[in-house]
C-alpha cells in the first residue's frame, strides 16, 4: 500500500488531472450504468426478445446516429476551442457559444423533421428484415426519437462546455434517458405497447437536455445568449476542423446502422440480440475507457496550449499501453463471466435462459474488442489535442472500410456474433493506425499561453 501511496505521489500534476477526473468519469459512469442496467433489466422482464425489442434498438440506432456524430465531432473539436478561449476575451468567447447554440439549435430543427419525415423511406430501405408489427412500432417511436434529435445535440453542446472545465457531472446525467424510461416500464407493465419506451425517452431526454444547460451556464459565468451570426473570430478554426473531423466520424457513424442492417436482415430477432449484448458490453467500454478518454482531453488540449507537445504525447503513450493491459484483463474476465452476467441482468420475465444463452455468445465475441479500444482511446484525444483532424478522418474511414467488409464475410458464417467480431477486428487496426502515427510523427500543437509551464 505505501509503495502505491507513493507512487501516486510521485505522478505529475498533469498525471493526476487525468487519473482524478478518470476515477470521477468512472464513478459517474458507473452510477449511470447501474441506472440503464436497470432500464434494460425492466425492459428485458417486460419485452423479452420480441418485436417491440427489435423496433426500439433499430429506431434508437438509426434515429440516433447523426446526432450522435455531430455531438462526437464538436466532442473532440469544439472542447479544444473552448479550453484555449480561456485565454482569451470573454466577451467574444460569450458570443462564441451564443453563436454556436443558435445554429446547433436551427440544425437540431432540421433533424427533428427529416427524420420524422423520411422515417417510412428508413424503414423500406434498411428495415426490410423487420415484421410489420416492429416497422408500426417503428414508426411510433419516431414521435420520440424526432425531438430527441434536437434535445441530443443541445445535450452535446452543454457537455463539452462543462468538460473543457475539467467538470465531469454531465456523465452521469447521460443516465436521466434511462432512469425515465425505467420509471415509464415499471409504471406501465404492456408488454405489446411501446407508450413506455416513447415517453420515457422524450422526458428522459428533454430533463437532460435543460438541466445540462443550466449546469454549463453555471460554470462558465454566462448562459450564451443565442445569437444567428458568425462574428466570433473562432469560427474559421473550428468550422474548417469540424468539417475534416465530420468526414471521419460520419464513416464511423454509419458503423451502428450497419450493424443494425446487417442484423435486421439475420431474422430471427437478432436486433434485439444484439441491443442485449451490446449494452452490457457499453458497460465496459464506458467505465474502463471512456472515462480515461473524456477526463484526458481537457488536460492534453492544456498541455498542448502551454506548448508542451512531446510532454503530451509521452503521457498519452503511456495511458495508452495502460489501458491495454487493462482491457485485456478485462475482456478475459468478461469471456468467462458473460453467461452468469446475462442471466443477473436480464434472464426474467419474458427474457429465457434460452436467450440467456444465446445473447451471453454474441458478448463474448464483442469482448474481443475491450483491449484496443481501451488503448486507441487516449491517443485519439492526443491527436484531437494537437489538432491532427485530416489523420483521424483517414483512420476512421479506413476502419468504416474494414468493419463493412468484415460484416459481409462474418456475419453470414457466424450469425449476430460475427458483427461483434468485425467490430473487435476494426478497433485492432484504429489501434495499430494510431500508435503508428503517434509514435512516427514528430509532436506538434496550438501554443496559446506564454505564461504558463509544465508542472512537475
Amino acid at each position: 500500500m505505501k509503495f502505491i501511496v507513493r507512487r501516486l505521489a510521485a505522478l505529475s500534476s498533469d498525471h493526476r488531472r487525468i487519473a482524478s477526473g478518470a476515477a470521477r468519469v468512472a464513478f459517474f459512469l458507473l452510477i449511470g450504468k447501474f441506472a440503464g442496467a436497470a432500464k434494460e433489466m425492466a425492459v428485458a422482464y417486460r419485452y423479452g426478445v420480441s418485436n417491440a425489442t427489435d423496433a426500439y434498438q433499430f429506431t434508437m440506432t438509426m434515429a440516433n446516429w447523426l446526432p450522435a456524430t455531430i455531438v462526437g465531432v464538436l466532442g473532440v473539436v469544439l472542447i479544444p476551442v473552448l479550453v484555449r478561449g480561456r485565454y482569451g476575451n470573454r466577451a467574444d468567447w460569450s458570443r462564441f457559444v451564443g453563436e454556436i447554440q443558435a445554429w446547433i439549435v436551427a440544425l437540431g430543427l432540421l433533424l427533428a423533421a427529416l427524420i420524422y419525415v423520411l422515417w417510412p423511406a428508413v424503414l423500406d430501405l434498411a428495415g426490410r428484415g423487420l415484421t410489420p408489427e416492429a416497422r408500426h412500432m417503428s414508426r411510433l417511436l419516431t414521435l420520440a426519437f424526432a425531438p430527441a434529435a434536437l434535445l441530443t445535440l443541445l445535450t452535446g453542446i452543454s457537455g463539452a462546455r462543462l468538460r473543457a472545465h475539467e467538470r465531469h457531472i454531465n456523465t452521469l446525467l447521460d443516465s436521466v434517458p434511462a432512469l425515465a424510461i425505467l420509471l415509464w416500464v415499471l409504471a406501465d407493465g404492456t408488454r405489446d405497447d411501446v407508450g413506455p419506451l416513447l415517453w420515457g425517452t422524450l422526458v428522459g431526454y428533454a430533463i437532460q437536455s435543460v438541466w445540462l444547460f443550466w449546469l454549463a451556464s453555471r460554470a462558465d459565468g454566462f448562459r450564451g445568449r443565442p445569437h444567428l451570426s458568425w462574428q466570433s473570430d473562432r469560427w474559421p478554426d473550428l468550422a474548417r476542423a469540424a468539417g475534416i473531423m465530420l468526414i471521419g466520424q460520419v464513416a464511423m457513424s454509419f458503423v451502428g446502422p450497419i450493424d443494425q442492417y446487417t442484423a435486421a436482415n439475420l431474422g430471427s430477432n437478432a436486433n434485439a440480440t444484439l441491443g442485449y449484448a451490446a449494452r452490457i458490453l457499453s458497460l465496459a467500454l464506458g467505465i474502463g475507457a471512456a472515462s480515461v478518454g473524456r477526463a484526458a482531453l481537457p488536460v492534453l488540449a492544456d498541455i498542448q496550449g502551454r506548448g508542451d507537445a512531446g510532454y503530451a504525447r509521452s503521457m498519452a503513450l503511456k495511458w495508452s499501453v495502460l489501458m491495454l493491459v487493462a482491457g485485456a484483463v478485462a475482456a478475459l474476465a468478461g469471456w468467462l463471466l458473460a453467461p452468469w452476467g446475462v442471466g443477473l441482468l436480464f434472464q426474467r420475465g419474458a427474457f429465457t435462459a434460452q436467450d440467456t444463452q444465446v445473447v451471453a455468445h454474441v458478448l463474448r465475441w464483442g469482448l474481443v474488442q475491450l483491449p484496443f479500444y481501451f488503448g486507441v482511446l487516449i491517443l485519439v484525444q492526443l491527436l484531437a489535442s494537437q489538432n491532427r483532424y485530416t489523420l483521424m478522418a483517414v483512420i476512421a474511414v479506413a476502419n468504416f472500410l474494414l468493419k463493412a467488409v468484415m460484416n459481409s464475410v462474418l456475419a453470414p458464417w457466424m450469425g449476430t456474433a460475427g458483427i461483434m467480431l468485425a467490430t473487435g477486428v476494426m478497433y485492432a487496426l484504429s489501434y495499430v493506425c494510431y500508435v503508428v502515427v503517434v509514435v512516427r510523427l514528430p509532436p506538434s500543437g496550438p501554443r496559446v499561453a506564454n505564461d504558463a509551464s509544465r508542472p512537475h
